[in-house]
């Protein structure tokens, strides 16, 4: 499969960008959910063309899968270039009493101006935003504290806008999940493939496979080759990606007759394991990628 195949742009995306535009003027703030993961890759540029100098909050959500030394850096380079940036993550809870503490800071002088006009008890409204497959629903629900959007650990579920109640004192508005037209980075494509953010269904997982095992092989090898029992001369005397995925499928024992490695398992096998953080907590890309 080419890497430019990598796309996926259903009509119901296009109905959400104008979705967010006509609501803009509803919110408060927008909350941007990213994948801690794949932070860069996640970011939809269209976002920022979209809300323009709405305030925004980017939550590195899914920090608890996440490496989270790399986290700590990517919020420092939000930080750097004067954006509010934190983690989270929608399993543990972890990050979540800085939610509302931030949004609050970042909207101070209009609760300021709420409360010298006697409307202190004014509700905030927030717009949620992010791709698909990011952990939107998840978030939400852990903030509402019952199951109030739907999930699926699948992308494009949810489609379509709803207002739901929090107990941190914010109404959210929930968006679809959108992905944009082209991926101008042959990586970024790869990245949302590899993390999910692109259905399975309409992609060459054995190649997705492939592209995960150079990411592992360079980003994390030890945790790599422990959890699949390979040795420091194994993966060495490897010089293609797809002789590292092979191994893999070898040392699993994912067989078929004539000793072939049954190469549709191993790739479902090396997605699902990464996917839930069963190889270690990595993150495939950092800030300095951004300047490589």
């Amino acid at each position: 499969m080419q890497s430019d195949v990598i796309q996926w742009f259903p009509g119901h995306m296009a109905k959400t960008r104008r979705l967010i535009s006509e609501n803009l003027k509803e919110v408060d703030i927008i909350v941007e959910i990213l994948d801690a993961r794949i932070p860069y890759s996640s970011k939809n540029p269209e976002i920022a063309k979209i809300i323009g100098d709405k305030p925004c909050l980017t939550v590195l959500n899914k920090c608890g899968i996440a490496d989270k030394a790399m986290t700590k850096r990517w919020i420092e380079y939000y930080k750097n270039q004067g954006k509010h940036a934190i983690a989270v993550d929608c399993i543990t809870g972890e990050g979540f009493s800085m939610l509302a503490s931030s949004v609050k800071e970042i909207l101070s002088d209009k609760l300021e101006r709420y409360e010298s006009k006697g409307m202190s008890g004014r509700k905030l409204r927030a717009m949620f935003v992010g791709i698909p497959n990011v952990g939107k629903s998840s978030l939400i629900n852990k903030l509402c504290g019952s199951k109030k959007a739907k999930v699926e650990n699948r992308p494009g579920v949810t489609l379509n806008k709803q207002w739901i109640p929090t107990t941190i004192g914010l109404d959210l508005m929930d968006m679809p999940g959108v992905l944009w037209p082209k991926f101008e980075e042959k990586v970024v494509g790869e990245n949302l493939a590899i993390t999910g953010a692109i259905k399975d269904a309409i992609l060459d997982i054995e190649y997705i496979a492939v592209l995960l095992c150079a990411r592992l092989r360079k980003i994390a090898p030890e945790a790599f080759m422990a959890r699949y029992k390979i040795t420091q001369t194994e993966l060495d005397a490897c010089d293609m990606d797809y002789e590292v995925f092979e191994l893999v499928g070898k040392k699993r024992g994912f067989l078929i007759s004539g000793g072939e490695i049954n190469t549709e398992r191993t790739a479902i096998t090396l997605l699902e394991e990464f996917r839930n953080a069963k190889i270690g907590n990595i993150t495939i890309e950092s800030p300095e990628d951004l300047h490589a």
